[in-house]
């Protein structure tokens, strides 16, 4: 059985606020392997207003943003609350990230993203961008889970 997680349920889980959460909701979670998150690109979403007047784009550091949230919900939606408390995930790196056509609203982006391994705190993973089935964007990337100050 596959869980599905709305905005408010990704607030408990992650730290992020309007306007930088970025994702939706998080569908078909395999427990600490894979998920498909939604971000709904919308005209009036932040990150277009200025990138492109008149050919609105969504920037690739937030489509990376994005995927690196997806991976931060679906690890603390698997892990137990007790460890995840008074944490944070920071991306510690990104690999292999390719752009393969803009992103323009309004648009349903859906990231399909796997945990490829663990080590201690520091966990790798990997996605790909769609809309309606096209392809827009790949990348790798890793994070660490830290003590929250």
């Amino acid at each position: 059985m596959s869980e599905t997680l709305n905005k408010e349920q990704i607030k408990n889980l992650l730290p992020h606020r309007e306007p930088m959460l970025l994702i939706d909701e998080l569908n078909n979670i395999k427990k600490l392997f894979s998920a498909t998150a939604i971000v709904n690109v919308k005209k009036d979403s932040f990150f277009v207003q200025g990138h492109f007047p008149g050919q609105p784009v969504m920037p690739g550091v937030f489509i990376v943003e994005a995927f690196g949230q997806a991976a931060a919900a679906l690890t603390a939606s698997g892990i137990d609350k007790s460890v995840y408390e008074n944490k944070l995930v920071f991306l510690m790196s990104v690999e292999k990230a390719r752009f393969r056509s803009p992103v323009v609203p309004d648009c349903k982006l859906e990231l399909n993203i796997e945990a490829i391994r663990s080590h201690g705190r520091v966990w790798k993973y990997k996605g790909e961008a769609f809309v309606n089935g096209k392809k827009m964007a790949d990348a790798q990337w890793s994070a660490t889970i830290v003590d929250r100050k």
